[in-house]
């Protein structure tokens, strides 16, 4: 019995290959049937995000295989994917699931969006009858092995994003966040990213301010936001106590000027400006005035470097964790194979006895002496009992397999 993790990531792979070997949730319906019907897959799991693409496997199958199908479902070269992909087998199979499931694999360590991934995938391959017994321990141990990490080690406080740092920054210094007024300046990837951090800290007065009011739009409307051009900052401003800006301007767009009239229209109410503009949205003399506290992108790398840091020495100690719980689920693999061998042994002798013994009682009643019948009960029991060790120590010793003629000797050897 073989758990098997086959896949590409963003290590391994480009984003070209990884957009080729992914699966959409249309593709998922046929791709998960297809791929139980391999030879020897008995359980499957499919995980496909836009950073990863692995398969989860457990049976009697082999890795060629399951490369073999992955690049055919796919049409890609076989070598091609076998270069970027990376195998695992059992007890690494195990660690590598429960530590992507962890946020240890991420792109960004410790992001917690990945848990909920596995779980989708986990849920889909249950309600497409693809998990059994070996997996669905297996996916459930992971997800309380990914709890355990969450709450037991900092590996997912801290921000590592720039986005969620700028964010992360306003929360410590307005407690009160969601009562705050905030102005997003720039309506690009960034800002849409501060955006929705801002929202699920619960921010409801958001403004966005753009060059293009269509853009603007775009944003604000996706988080319940007013939009505005950038024409319109002197109005703006006095009514923002954060400023967050990451516009593609070549020159600043906030001056000193501006933020002195916003701060006297405020009646000296503080306010937080972080520019994460390269180059900067905002005059580096702002900093000149009482009450306007202004943090760059560089300011806010010297945050991210040290909780990264921080998350590192967490993820050692998340890796601890993980190391027991896959030592503790292979324990019971190796139990689930024992029970399972000893019940197919028990049921198949069970079957020859009842069988034998059957034959001896019609011989009794038809009159043959109990002594030849016990005589030839024994016989017959002993020769099917015997048959196929037998076969299997003749086989042994003609293909020199010493390791199972020892076995066998063991079990014949005298208990002294």
């Amino acid at each position: 019995m073989t758990i098997f993790a086959l896949g590409v990531n963003h290590k391994t792979a480009s984003v070209a290959l990884r957009e080729q070997v992914a699966f959409s949730p249309e593709q998922l319906h046929q791709a998960l049937p297809a791929l139980r019907e391999q030879t020897g897959v008995a359980e499957a799991v499919i995980l496909s995000t836009c950073n990863r693409t692995e398969l989860y496997c457990q049976g009697a199958t082999s890795i060629d295989m399951l490369v073999g199908w992955l690049a055919g479902y796919h049409r890609l070269p076989l070598e091609q994917l076998r270069e970027h992909c990376y195998i695992y087998e059992d007890n690494a199979a195990i660690e590598h699931l429960m530590a992507v499931a962890s946020g240890l694999d991420s792109l960004v360590l410790g992001e917690p969006q990945i848990l909920g991934q596995v779980k989708q995938a986990y849920q889909f391959a249950r309600n497409q009858a693809s998990v059994g017994t070996v997996l669905e321990r297996l996916f459930q141990s992971t997800f309380r092995v990914a709890k355990t990490v969450r709450n037991e080690t900092k590996v997912g406080e801290n921000a590592v994003s720039v986005a969620y740092a700028a964010v992360n920054l306003a929360r410590q210094i307005f407690s009160e966040l969601p009562q705050s007024s905030v102005l997003l300046v720039g309506a690009g990837d960034t800002a849409e990213l501060v955006a929705q951090h801002l929202t699920e800290h619960g921010v409801k007065q958001l403004m966005v301010a753009n060059r293009t009011l269509a853009r603007a739009s775009a944003v604000a409307d996706k988080f319940d936001g007013q939009a505005h051009t950038l024409g319109e900052l002197p109005e703006l401003l006095p009514q923002a106590d954060i400023v967050i800006s990451s516009t593609a301007s070549p020159l600043p767009i906030i001056g000193k000027g501006l933020i002195e009239s916003a701060l006297k229209a405020r009646r000296r109410q503080p306010m937080l400006l972080i520019d994460l503009a390269v180059p900067r949205d905002i005059e580096e003399q702002v900093n000149e005035l009482n009450d306007a506290y202004l943090y760059t992108v560089d300011d806010l790398q010297g945050i991210i470097t040290e909780n990264l840091r921080n998350r590192e020495e967490a993820a050692a100690e998340a890796k601890v964790i993980i190391s027991e719980h896959s030592q503790a689920f292979t324990a019971w693999l190796r139990q689930l194979d024992h029970v399972d061998v000893i019940r197919d042994f028990r049921q198949r002798t069970q079957h020859m006895s009842n069988e034998q013994v059957q034959r001896a009682r019609n011989q009794l009643a038809a009159g043959k002496a109990p002594e030849d019948v016990i005589n030839e009960l024994a016989q017959r029991l002993t020769k099917q009992f015997l048959h196929q060790p037998t076969q299997m120590m003749r086989e042994a010793g003609a293909a020199g397999d010493y390791e199972t003629l020892a076995v066998f000797q063991r079990l014949i050897a005298d208990d002294e």
